[in-house]
């Protein structure tokens, strides 16, 4: 397949690139984040160590999400006791990305003055959930683990040890350009099963040989992984399939269509009126501000006034 194909759905930014490197079968993925990322960070305005955080978040969301096979919602929420209290991000198996962070302003300053926007220092103890949600008529799937390493990569790392038994490695960078843009990207790999690479010769079980030669392939894949510097994960500066090319063509790495990654909400004004139609008088009693009811999207920041002449013709309708 030629590099064209590759990038004929998502062009050269804002992508989702699946590959495998040889001889054994490793399961990577790509991210490269432009408008997307930039779009939802420029709009909520946070602090910039809380930004680079979401950022964070955002991108490892997508990177897991392209591992999965799924047609619904991918989620990635992070609770915490310190100064951000909340992350959330999902991702649609449509390529729609969103996300949105709550903290404490004072704190992350007070934590951004002691140096370092460490995962202990800004979040503090708590817990990392990944949630698939493909809709009523499935079970939702979630994994759930403490949050445990002084990064974001390290918890995912965490997460796939302890809930998957699953080798992964992640190199992921967020950073503001020279105008002011947010990027972001990642690299994931993910050891499979022996079986899943090439086969021993036909009759043969595996060897120690094989077993020694696996092991290798995956240190040294790991070793290109945390090669690669955050200005060639994130930056233009190297082009997603040259920088694959560059860690690992010595290994064998075959790269496959991308999928291309937008910043879109699910918000509208028909689930918000949903919603405040299911409510109790009490409960809109209880929302009512001056005389209004108001709904924020935490996501988009998308806003729905009512006022009680409003209300009154929204819940009349639900009882007609």
């Amino acid at each position: 397949m030629s590099t064209a194909d590759i990038f004929a759905e998502s062009g050269h930014d804002d992508l989702l690139l699946p590959f495998q490197v040889d001889p054994f079968g490793l399961r990577g993925r790509m991210v490269r984040l432009n408008s997307a990322v930039h779009t939802i960070l420029d709009r909520h305005g946070y602090p910039e160590p809380v930004s680079k955080l979401l950022g964070e978040v955002m991108t490892i969301t997508v990177c897991l999400a392209g591992a999965l096979k799924y047609e619904g919602v991918f989620s990635l929420q992070i609770k915490g006791d310190g100064p951000i209290r909340t992350m959330v991000a999902d991702f649609t198996s449509e390529g729609h990305l969103r996300g949105y962070a709550a903290f404490d302003e004072d704190a992350v300053r007070q934590a951004a003055d002691k140096g370092g926007a460490t995962v202990p220092r800004m979040i503090g103890g708590g817990y990392i959930a990944f949630t698939v949600d493909q809709g009523v008529a499935t079970e939702r799937y979630q994994g759930i683990v403490p949050l445990a390493g002084q990064t974001l990569a390290e918890c995912t790392h965490e997460y796939f040890r302890q809930s998957e038994q699953l080798e992964t490695g992640i190199n992921v960078a967020v950073r503001k350009d020279e105008f002011g843009i947010w990027r972001a990207g990642a690299l994931m790999l993910q050891r499979m099963p022996l079986d899943g690479g090439d086969a021993p010769e036909p009759g043969k079980a595996r060897t120690v040989h094989d077993m020694d030669a696996y092991e290798d392939a995956w240190r040294t894949a790991m070793v290109m992984l945390s090669s690669a510097s955050p200005d060639e994960i994130a930056g233009t500066r190297v082009a997603p399939d040259r920088l694959l090319f560059r860690l690992f063509h010595e290994s064998g790495i075959r790269a496959y269509p991308a999928q291309h990654v937008a910043e879109r909400c699910r918000c509208s004004k028909d689930r918000v009126e949903s919603v405040l139609t299911s409510l109790s008088d009490e409960e809109i009693q209880d929302m009512t501000v001056d005389g209004l009811v108001f709904v924020i999207c935490e996501f988009c920041k998308s806003r729905w006034d009512y006022d009680e002449a409003g209300m009154k013709k929204l819940r009349a309708g639900t009882d007609d």
